[in-house]
């Protein structure tokens, strides 16, 4: 067989950390391009702060990643069969119903705050 050459190697084990790089500094300027906007949007009293919701987010996410967990787990088990890949898939399965069921949580702790305060009122 022919061996692979040492220079392909090394060009195909750079590619993946310049990218990892690469993307570091648009992140970075980024987010510094934005501090400095709002800065600005501070300094001239037009900066109306961005409504977060942190549940509507864990829900997405959650859902993302518990469907993608279940394509990955049910095609690693088919290729590879029960093996160390098979954590490939699990680990966003588990994320994923983590994160559904944070949102099941919470959702359940404001009802039962809203309540607490109807029942006060």
């Amino acid at each position: 067989m022919n061996a692979p050459v040492a220079a392909a190697q090394i060009i195909i084990a750079i590619i993946p950390i310049v990218g990892i790089v690469m993307a570091a500094v648009l992140i970075f300027f980024f987010l510094l391009w934005r501090h400095k906007q709002i800065i600005c949007q501070i300094k001239t009293n037009v900066y109306t702060p961005i409504k977060f919701s942190l549940q509507n987010f864990c829900l997405i996410l959650g859902l993302l990643l518990f469907i993608v967990g279940i394509i990955l787990t049910v095609l690693f088990s088919i290729i590879e069969g029960l093996s160390f890949v098979l954590l490939g898939g699990l680990v966003p399965l588990g994320c994923g119903l983590s994160l559904i069921l944070f949102f099941i949580i919470s959702l359940k702790l404001k009802n039962a705050e809203k309540e607490s305060e109807n029942d006060s009122v």
